[in-house]
């Protein structure tokens, strides 16, 4: 897990960022690793690798990372070989008020000196293109009983730097006509795992640690937004987006 890249990421997300070898990794850096990368042939037309492999073929063309729970059972170490292994561990359909929904989820365990260190679920969902004209969803109303909030900016700079430190190929991160007219976002998409991520580091920063920690992304956030990320006094954080959207809660402990 070379300290580099995780030292690439702090940088990023303007944190200090000195990492060497055996230091503990911040929660969720693993998401840094275990690349996948596949040729451009086998590539999808939103950019990530096609379905079909250990992710079934749900017949739905739009794909959401839309939440996970995680258990740090032990710190990973920077500069220590690790293994990821990922599972099926649910695959069903549904009916949604928007129309037919793909749901996935998937496990994923990773291990390093022979320790289990990480358990995460990872829930992906699938779903029709946007209809012309439709309504767009009514997203929920964030909380306001806060008691410690940080507001930050996002722009097309961090989103591509995010996007090539994960391999995370899919374009409405990067390719501004394919978000807005293919899958009719208003803007490039700030990625929910960097929503979750810098949850995660405020939740390590209240609580002194973190053992376990959840999330759900309820509402986009576009690349020219600023938003708020809350603290509640019962665990609980969130993003709130520049109209009081709800765009990610979350759980920690």
């Amino acid at each position: 897990m070379d300290p580099a890249r995780a030292a690439a990421c702090l940088t990023a997300l303007d944190l200090p960022a000195e990492v060497g070898t055996g230091d503990a990794l911040p929660p969720f850096f693993h998401y840094l690793y275990f690349w996948d990368a596949q040729p451009p042939g086998a590539l999808g037309r939103d950019g990530h690798p096609k379905v079909g492999g250990i992710i079934p073929d749900m017949g739905l063309p739009r794909r959401m990372w839309a939440g996970g729970q995680l258990e740090f059972h032990t710190p990973l170490k920077a500069g220590i070989e690790a293994v990821k292994t990922t599972t099926v561990a649910s695959a069903e359909h549904k009916e949604g008020r928007t129309g037919p929904l793909g749901f996935v989820k998937l496990r994923h365990d990773v291990e390093q000196a022979g320790a289990l260190c990480v358990t995460e679920f990872q829930d992906l969902v699938y779903r029709e293109d946007p209809m012309p004209g439709a309504p767009k969803p009514v997203p929920p109303r964030a909380r306001r009983d806060e008691i410690h909030v940080e507001e930050r900016g996002f722009d097309s700079t961090l989103l591509f730097r995010y996007s090539a430190l994960t391999f995370n190929g899919h374009r409405i991160h990067y390719d501004l006509d394919y978000a807005r007219d293919v899958e009719g976002y208003e803007g490039l998409v700030v990625h929910g795992p960097l929503l979750a991520q810098l949850l995660m580091l405020l939740a390590e920063k209240r609580l002194g640690g973190l053992r376990r920690f959840s999330f759900r992304a309820t509402a986009p956030l576009m690349h020219f937004e600023r938003a708020e990320f809350c603290w509640g006094d019962d665990n609980a954080a969130w993003v709130r987006g520049p109209d009081g959207r709800q765009c990610v809660i979350a759980e920690a402990g």
